[in-house]
């Protein structure tokens, strides 16, 4: 065995399936539960807008978040990319498409940022009417799970930089994919429940 390579040892599951994948997929399934819950709230009320109060059509710019959506698809490519560099055991490149993924994570914060001190500055917060309360519970929640899933990249990429070639562990790596995955596509889901939905 190479000097710096590391043995990692995990159980299996009856399935095959390592235990720690496995219960990476038992929490998507759970949050599918949550984000499906948030979703049903936002579309219940996504006509209840108080007379005189801003709704979304009157304060979207629907321009901002679809560069903010594509930042983060792009950073889903990114992911596969720094997968792949980690299973070929290429330092340099997981390195550079881990720390791509977790600037991706942060530019999209920065972008809702900026979108939700627009919507503020045009009186339209939390407590405006339930459309708006429902539509900042359904955003802020999967801004809070990019925000995990960055800090996940972020100490992923600042530990193969300390201990360098003798960190490599695929599986890892592969859960905190199909975790960023996992936030990626329901924001493609909350994109298209309300912020297209909306122009229709």
């Amino acid at each position: 065995m190479h000097p710096t390579e590391v043995v990692h040892h995990h159980k299996q599951t009856n399935t095959g399936v390592d235990d720690r994948k496995l219960g990476m997929w038992i929490l998507i399934i759970s949050e599918c539960f949550l984000f499906g819950t948030l979703i049903t709230n936002f579309l219940i009320h996504k006509k209840s807008v108080k007379p005189g109060t801003p709704g979304g059509i009157d304060v979207f710019d629907i321009e901002i978040t679809t560069w903010s959506t594509f930042v983060l698809l792009m950073s889903s490519v990114a992911m596969v990319l720094a997968l792949q560099a980690c299973k070929n055991r290429a330092l340099r490149p997981f390195q550079f498409w881990t720390f791509l993924v977790a600037l991706g994570g942060l530019i999209f914060l920065g972008f809702q940022y900026y979108e939700f001190s627009h919507f503020l500055h045009n009186d339209f917060g939390f407590t405006t009417n339930l459309f708006a309360s429902s539509f900042f519970l359904l955003t802020g929640c999967h801004g809070l799970h990019v925000l995990v899933g960055t800090l996940w990249l972020s100490t992923i990429g600042i530990t193969s930089l300390i201990r360098g070639d003798r960190w490599f562990s695929p599986v890892s790596v592969e859960i905190a994919g199909l975790y960023w995955h996992f936030v990626d596509v329901v924001w493609i889901v909350i994109f298209t429940v309300v912020y297209l939905y909306i122009y229709l």
